[in-house]
C-alpha cells in the first residue's frame, strides 16, 4: 500500500515562494506528481515526474516558475515554487501511480490528504 504525507504549504504573498514536498511509503517503482484545486475548479495537473526523477512535466500556467524533483534515496518528490501569484491559491495534492508521469488526473491511483496554498495580493 502506497502512502502519500505532504507538508511545506502556507501563506505567502505574491511574488514569493514556497516548497512543499511529499513522503512516501511503499517503494519508489512509481510516477509521482503535484497536482492542485482551486476553489469552485477542476483539479489539475501541475507537475510530474518520472521514476527515475530524470524526466520532468508542467502545466502550461506552472512553466518557468515552479519545479518538481524527487530524492529517491529518502523517497522524497519536492515541488519549488516560484513567483506564486494570487491564481496559484489552491489545496495542492501529492500523487502516484505505477508507470509513466500522465496529465490526467483520473489515472492516479494514490493520494495524499493535500496541503493549502494561499497567496495574498
Amino acid at each position: 500500500q502506497v502512502q502519500l504525507l505532504e507538508s511545506g504549504g502556507g501563506l505567502v504573498q505574491a511574488g514569493g515562494s514556497l516548497p512543499p514536498s511529499c513522503t512516501t511509503s511503499g517503494g519508489t517503482i512509481y510516477a509521482m506528481a503535484w497536482l492542485r484545486q482551486a476553489p469552485g475548479k477542476e483539479r489539475e495537473f501541475v507537475a510530474g515526474v518520472s521514476v527515475s526523477g530524470s524526466m520532468t512535466y508542467y502545466g502550461d500556467s506552472v512553466k518557468g516558475r515552479f519545479t518538481i524533483s524527487r530524492d529517491n534515496t529518502n523517497n522524497t518528490a519536492y515541488l519549488q515554487m516560484n513567483s506564486l501569484r494570487p491564481e496559484d491559491t489552491a489545496v495542492y495534492y501529492c500523487a502516484a501511480r505505477y508507470g509513466f508521469v500522465r496529465q490526467t488526473v483520473a489515472q492516479y491511483e494514490y493520494w495524499g490528504q493535500g496541503t493549502q496554498v494561499t497567496v495574498s495580493s
